[in-house]
């Protein structure tokens, strides 16, 4: 048990970790003197590589948490069964998995052809879309932020 733990801890380290990193000291960095232009390529680099660092954690996570609640005797298969605090986290967690979902295969996608074109040929909408892109991710932090609060929470009961 004690490996699985150490496993979970590491990817959710590197994924939340990552997440803070490019949300506190890569963007505003690249932001600074409003540079950020310049710098797209090397953002859109990062971010592509974390993708796929981020799937892969995605991906133990699920494995190794579905093993601990079983060694936990929690009824994966009965969520009826499951303690309220197991709830929440699972709760949380599939909404973290929804907007990393909507950021990676809508959000993210759409921004970047909608930057492809013409200011004169974008909507209003599409605009719109460009400025308020940027909280998904930082939705996604307050979330991930969340579930460490409610992992916590469930180790300690």
């Amino acid at each position: 048990m004690f490996a699985l733990v150490w496993i979970h801890l590491l990817a959710a380290v590197v994924w939340v970790g990552g997440m803070v990193f490019l949300s506190v000291v890569l963007v505003p960095v690249l932001k600074q003197d409003g540079g950020f232009a310049r710098h797209v390529v090397l953002f859109r680099t990062v971010a592509y590589r974390f993708r796929a660092v981020v799937w892969g954690a995605m991906g133990v996570l699920v494995v190794t948490g579905s093993a601990m609640a079983v060694g936990r005797s929690i009824p994966l298969m009965t969520p009826g069964q499951w303690p309220a605090i197991f709830l929440a986290k699972i709760s949380v967690v599939s909404l973290l998995f929804t907007l990393t979902l909507l950021h990676d295969l809508v959000v993210g996608p759409r921004v970047r052809r909608i930057l492809g074109t013409g200011e004169e040929e974008r909507s209003a909408g599409d605009r719109m879309l460009v400025r308020y892109s940027a909280l998904v991710p930082r939705l996604s932090l307050l979330v991930a932020l969340l579930v460490l609060l409610l992992a916590v929470v469930l180790a300690r009961t």
